[in-house]
């Protein structure tokens, strides 16, 4: 696996080094020890996959807030997605900065996202199947999020979403 440092601290595009031969192909998903090597969190607490019927559904922005921030390792495993990913860490150079990466059944790409970044993906495929490794359990209490097209952060999504669940178009503005 080969770990590709972004501008945003912490945020991670990940190549895979599949292994194929008359089987078919293996590769390794997820790895404590690389996590740890590139001084990523490597530990999961939780892993979630989100079945998503058709394309152009939305999915985000979403995160926990401190003490219950998660890192999440994700990866789109059936169909294609465009993941993006905004840095909420005040203290960081690259606060309010957002990121972008198309994750396929094809390029098999994960992306690590650190805790203090919202997340969000549009699918790009009908029968798209995400699957994420967490660092923390799931709190409902701690949750929050952004709305998609929310001004302050201007993100260039590849096309218009379709489905977007009432709970995510309720999002307010991003406010410090």
């Amino acid at each position: 696996m080969k770990f590709i440092k972004q501008k945003i601290k912490n945020l991670y595009l990940i190549k895979p080094s599949p292994f194929k031969d008359k089987r078919g192909i293996f590769r390794r998903n997820f790895c404590s020890n690389l996590q740890k090597k590139n001084q990523l969190n490597g530990n999961v607490r939780q892993a979630n996959i989100s079945e998503n019927f058709k394309k152009l559904t939305l999915r985000g922005f979403h995160y926990q807030k401190y003490p219950y921030g998660e890192d999440k390792t994700l990866c789109c495993i059936k169909g294609e997605i465009y993941n993006v990913t905004i840095d909420l860490r005040k203290n960081s150079k690259t606060y309010k900065n957002w990121k972008g990466f198309y994750l396929n059944d094809k390029n098999r790409y994960l992306v690590h996202i650190p805790k203090g970044c919202a997340n969000a993906f549009l699918t790009l495929k009908d029968n798209t199947i995400v699957h994420y490794y967490c660092s923390q359990n799931y709190n409902p209490k701690a949750e929050k999020g952004i709305r998609y097209n929310d001004k302050k952060f201007n993100i260039k999504w590849p096309k218009k979403p379709n489905i977007i669940s009432k709970k995510d178009l309720k999002h307010k503005d991003f406010s410090e």
